[in-house]
């Protein structure tokens, strides 16, 4: 008999506590009072990286350090890595499938794109082109410049070449996507924003202060788009080569962790690309509402790590690590040995040039 799964990441369940002073300010732009968090996080981050930047390009003014001082910058990508990256990342995510502000306050979406993005390593627009532009489009088969498909999941050699084609070549691919498929609003959103991000960081090199701009812009972009290449290498490397077009059987789910609590739900990766714009908070019940679905379909479920840490597990070939946490959600209870073989035999590449059937 299958055991009972209890899921102990956020849900919409009601408030836990009383609206504070800023939640009343802020429902005056939010749309949706269950995007609250968002708020918060969008307000912290503003009152927190941008008098950090502000100190980094002008030291002087802060006493003691009147130069450039190497221990301020590691002060600053501590804050930014420790607190925000990974939650901005995924508040882009969800505010990219379902607006978060009235009409009337999109100029907040411009905020957190335009000033926000570029200090967590996010030039303004890409994002958008490429997640919601390509990626929902293609789901991860060969017409997704950020497929897994073609490559070995569990290969360090395989995971580098897939990281360096995209960071290369991720401007110049997604730009032919889109003007093959005639999207010129993308491709132009992404243009200027990629190119607007270019000048300014080359502007603030050249004739501002080059230290400082490698900290506040440079190393945040090859950060992030590694973790970013990092998490969707997790998120689809476990490939049902039978039929990798399904969603059930390309993503991923991760249960009870941190990263949960921290990023809006993102770890379930198979409910979302379901159904795209499903609220963050309506994950958890939706996959345990699902469960039969997701049993029938042989979905791969982990529960207790995320992502991350799932990356780190393949590329060490740690597929015993993987088998613990892996979780049954049908009434077979497979021996350790073949879940280990359940799961390695969905990280071979998988050749079949398949096309996305139609809705």
């Amino acid at each position: 008999m299958a055991r009972d799964i209890v899921v102990t990441d956020p849900r919409d369940n009601g408030r836990s506590r009383p609206y504070g002073r800023f939640d009343r300010f802020a429902l005056r732009f939010v749309k949706d009072e269950r995007d609250l968090p968002f708020a918060h996080l969008i307000a912290q981050m503003s009152l927190t990286l941008i008098p950090g930047v502000v100190l980094l390009f002008q030291p002087g003014i802060l006493s003691p350090w009147d130069a450039y001082s190497p221990l301020f910058a590691i002060a600053y990508w501590a804050a930014l890595y420790l607190l925000f990256v990974d939650r901005y990342i995924l508040m882009l995510h969800c505010t990219s499938h379902r607006p978060c502000f009235y009409k009337q306050h999109r100029w907040l979406d411009r905020w957190l794109v335009w000033i926000l993005g570029p200090l967590c390593g996010e030039t303004p627009e890409t994002y958008y082109a490429h997640h919601m532009g390509m990626h929902h489009v293609e789901g991860n088969l060969p017409g997704d410049l950020s497929s897994t498909m073609r490559f070995r999941r569990d290969s360090i050699v395989d995971f580098l070449r897939y990281f360096l084609r995209f960071f290369f070549g991720a401007m110049f691919e997604l730009g032919y996507y889109h003007y093959r498929r005639r999207r010129y609003s993308l491709l132009k959103r992404m243009l200027v924003g990629e190119w607007s991000y270019i000048l300014v960081v080359l502007s603030l090199a050249l004739f501002v202060n080059l230290e400082a701009t490698l900290v506040v812009f440079i190393a945040p972009v090859v950060t992030t788009r590694f973790l970013m290449m990092a998490g969707n290498w997790s998120q689809h490397a476990f490939i049902d080569p039978v039929d990798p077009a399904s969603d059930y059987k390309s993503s991923i789910v991760c249960i009870n962790t941190r990263y949960n609590r921290r990023c809006f739900n993102d770890g379930y990766h198979v409910g979302h690309h379901v159904k795209a714009n499903r609220h963050w908070t309506e994950m958890p019940d939706d996959f345990l509402d699902n469960r039969a679905r997701y049993a029938a379909e042989g979905s791969v479920v982990f529960e207790g790590i995320d992502y991350f840490q799932i990356w780190v597990l393949l590329m060490l070939k740690r597929y015993d690590v993987l088998a613990r946490h892996f979780v049954e959600l049908g009434e077979r209870q497979r021996s350790k040995a073949e879940i280990i073989a359940y799961l390695r035999a969905r990280t071979q590449p998988v050749r079949a040039v398949t096309s996305r059937p139609a809705a």
